[in-house]
């Protein structure tokens, strides 16, 4: 029983209490600190770095990159001296952590071998431009818009809206769509017995008519003819290439009109994967 009564005396229990409340208010303090200073360090990122001239030099999807880059970097560093000040308020030994075999075990421990990777990577996908925010993008299996590049991750945002976010270190193929002219290729299924120059001689009127309403346009459309598409259609094959971005818009354009033109002066045209005759069709529904 004097034991525990002399254990209990030993513990300082007012020395712990003014000690465990003193750290409180210092983590208080801090995080009202960083709150503020975070805000700071914001508005003096937004009013001068991105204002910068040098920056403002730059293309609009590589000044996104820049400042989104740039961003995540600073928030990267606020964070680290927070955790590092928070540690210190608690007493944690910082610096024997920060040390020696301190740090490599706690980079082993963080998986630091992955995110050197990441960050090397991330490294080379700048200075070499592979692609910039707001630019569409093929990466591996994922398709979409570039939304964000960090040190550590890039996000892209899939054509149906789903963000994806990929570990740097896994971007080994990127296809970009937005480095050139692309190529809207239109395939319009007829018939084997369709007048093939007839054909031509429509898609020629209309391109001529709708070429100079369409600045999206490069070039003039090359006209391949008939074809057989990949799953067997026999189709009369247009090359149009545009402005990156703009393929689908001119796709759907002149796709349609193409099919209107043809339609407008009687010339039948089948469903996709449809390969009988008009003829045909006509005889099967004359049988009882």
């Amino acid at each position: 029983m004097s034991i525990l009564i002399k254990y209990w005396e030993s513990l300082h229990l007012e020395d712990m209490a003014v000690n465990l409340l003193s750290k409180a208010v210092s983590l208080i303090l801090l995080i009202i600190a960083f709150l503020i200073g975070k805000q700071v360090a914001n508005w003096a990122f937004n009013k001068f770095f991105s204002h910068s001239p040098r920056l403002l030099g730059q293309s609009e999807g590589r000044r996104k990159t820049l400042i989104k880059l740039f961003h995540n970097i600073m928030d990267y560093l606020l964070y680290f001296l927070l955790i590092y000040w928070i540690l210190a308020i608690i007493g944690l030994p910082v610096s024997s952590l920060l040390a020696g075999a301190g740090i490599a075990g706690l980079a082993i421990g963080l998986g630091a071998q992955g995110f050197l990777s990441d960050l090397v990577n991330g490294f080379f996908i700048l200075i070499e431009r592979q692609f910039d925010v707001g630019d569409s993008v093929i990466v591996g299996t994922v398709a979409g818009t570039v939304s964000s590049i960090g040190i550590h991750t890039t996000e892209i945002r899939g054509f149906d809206g789903t963000l994806h976010f990929i570990p740097n270190r896994q971007i080994l193929l990127v296809s970009n769509k937005s480095r050139g002219d692309i190529r809207a290729r239109i395939e319009i299924p007829i018939y084997a017995t369709t007048n093939l120059d007839r054909v031509t001689q429509i898609i020629k009127e209309v391109n001529a008519e709708e070429i100079p309403n369409t600045p999206e346009m490069v070039g003039v459309p090359s006209i391949l003819g008939p074809r057989n598409s990949t799953n067997g259609q026999f189709v009369f094959r247009v090359d149009i290439f545009v402005q990156n971005g703009q393929e689908e818009k001119i796709y759907s354009k002149f796709f349609r009109l193409y099919q209107e033109a043809l339609l407008k002066e009687n010339i039948s045209l089948p469903t996709p994967n449809t390969h009988i005759l008009p003829t045909q069709t006509r005889e099967w529904n004359k049988q009882p």
